[in-house]
């Protein structure tokens, strides 16, 4: 069975419990976090193998990280330790739409020491994904990483995801970050994005012609999401839309993204994206939202990762 590879941050979000600015709040619920392990976790709980590529530090958090990816059977064996740096938290506010506000604690945190040489042995195989966000492109030793891993990957006949994910908080400019997602966006075969995130990519306010312009290097597969208005799909040949499903309350919308290119990727996996129908764009669109839909409905990220049977 094909395996979902995923590299980047793992982290601690300390979400406040109370709705409002991050200064008022006084109580903070502990969660895993980090966009990559989240990917990670969606994909094994709902039943295909998972392994997180990422490095924490010798603390109780990292500690506490690796004994969560274990109990969720996402495989460790990439999990990197250092005593360098500590393991990078998160403290996150939501508003009365649980809509999330961050503030960041890694200067630097343990991922971004992640080495070159330590992604060498990786055996990413023919039908693998890799997947990959932007938080760790920074100019620091885990963009290069990113960019051995990538190439392993490719080399050995693995698709490469990629979610911009973008967090301006943590770089030292716009045009920094978004100039390292478009250096990086034509190394992935499968991109996916916000609406809000297509147009600060592109400077294209229409969806379609945005859309177009994301097909450079070896793109050949775009996601759009827009939160409750759904989210779209996109191949050279066909397209594909569809409206959110199963919405309830939104509790929190930590992990939400996540968990839609999570459902998304583990779909294809052993499948590909070669020939892909309208029809099976508007599956992948079907079973990403209904996934999308229930994290929402829930706090947390990984806690809140749907099963199979919820989903499919």
């Amino acid at each position: 069975m094909n395996t979902l590879y995923a590299i980047g941050e793992m982290l601690i979000d300390f979400t406040a419990q109370e709705t409002g600015a991050l200064e008022e709040a006084v109580t903070f619920r502990k969660n895993a976090g980090g966009a990559p392990a989240n990917v990670a976790v969606c994909v094994a709980k709902l039943g295909k193998p998972a392994n997180m590529i990422t490095k924490l530090g010798r603390d109780p958090f990292g500690n506490f990280l690796v004994e969560t990816l274990r109990r969720e059977h996402v495989g460790t064996d990439y999990v990197f330790r250092t005593s360098e740096a500590n393991t990078a938290l998160a403290f996150v506010s939501r508003d009365e739409r649980g809509e999330r506000s961050f503030s960041f604690y890694r200067n630097p945190s343990a991922d971004m020491l992640l080495k070159e040489s330590e992604v060498e042995r990786i055996p990413f195989g023919r039908g693998d994904i890799l997947h990959f966000c932007s938080v760790d492109l920074v100019d620091a030793p885990v963009k290069r990483a990113h960019a051995a891993a990538i190439g392993r990957a490719r080399a050995a006949g693995s698709l490469i995801s990629f979610d911009p994910n973008l967090r301006y908080s943590l770089w030292e400019s716009r045009e920094a970050l978004l100039g390292a997602v478009r250096e990086f966006l034509p190394l992935a075969d499968i991109v996916k994005v916000s609406d809000e995130e297509l147009l600060d990519i592109t400077g294209v306010r229409e969806e379609k012609e945005a859309v177009k312009s994301l097909f450079s290097g070896h793109v050949k597969l775009v996601f759009v999401t827009k939160g409750g208005d759904g989210a779209s799909a996109y191949t050279t040949q066909n397209k594909a839309t569809m409206s959110a499903v199963g919405l309830s309350e939104c509790v929190d919308t930590t992990g939400a993204g996540d968990s839609f290119i999570g459902t998304v990727l583990y779909q294809l996996l052993g499948r590909g994206i070669e020939d892909l129908s309208a029809e099976e764009l508007k599956s992948l669109l079907l079973h990403a939202n209904r996934a999308a839909g229930i994290v929402v409905s829930r706090e947390g990220a990984i806690p809140a990762m749907p099963a199979h049977h919820e989903v499919f």
